[in-house]
């Protein structure tokens, strides 16, 4: 009876193991860091986010990131007032945004190895209920089995029905396209 329980734990143990080696299908980044800048001869305005959650799945290339759109936070209380409000974004109404998409190269990039790849991207990203196609490049970086991924680009805020009239205050502070930076770190 002895041996059976031993049998049977060192089976135990063995599936455990075999279970949790498996390679992972997505990696995760559950605090990824967005910002935004804005520059215009009146005013520069940045915003910062370090809530929007992402994966990376190594083998089919899909890339996911959401964004709580209120989680931005800006220098000035009336900025985010501003952001968040009914003729900017209306977070109330339009909580997250979201990008979806492939990396195009997958085969360049080895998710095992330490190095430095450059990664191109293809998908699309949802602003107040309002999609625009994207093709960007960024890096990711491998190292110590960590995964970083950066990017920078450019979005036109009419694409996603942000404009406003010449001649207004704010189309003097608000640039009509902003500057996106996204770092990312993402672990098993």
């Amino acid at each position: 009876m002895k041996k059976l329980t031993v049998l049977l734990s060192a089976a135990a143990l063995l599936f455990s193991m075999a279970a949790f080696s498996q390679p992972a299908d997505k990696y995760i980044s559950p605090k990824s860091h967005i910002k935004f800048f804005s520059t215009t001869p009146v005013e520069d305005i940045e915003a910062n986010n370090y809530a929007s959650v992402s994966t990376i799945n190594p083998k089919t290339g899909d890339v996911v990131f959401s964004v709580p759109m209120q989680s931005f936070e800006f220098e000035k209380a009336m900025m985010q007032k501003h952001f968040n409000n009914e003729h900017f974004l209306e977070t109330n109404i339009y909580p997250k945004s979201k990008l979806k998409g492939k990396i195009t190269n997958l085969d360049k990039i080895d998710f095992s190895k330490d190095g430095k790849y450059p990664a191109d991207f293809e998908g699309e990203i949802t602003i107040k209920d309002k999609t625009s196609v994207i093709k960007e490049t960024g890096t990711i970086t491998v190292r110590s089995g960590v995964i970083n991924l950066d990017a920078t680009f450019n979005l036109t805020l009419a694409d996603f029905g942000i404009s406003f009239d010449e001649g207004e205050m704010v189309s003097k502070k608000i640039a009509k396209e902003v500057e996106v930076s996204v770092t990312s770190e993402y672990k098993l």
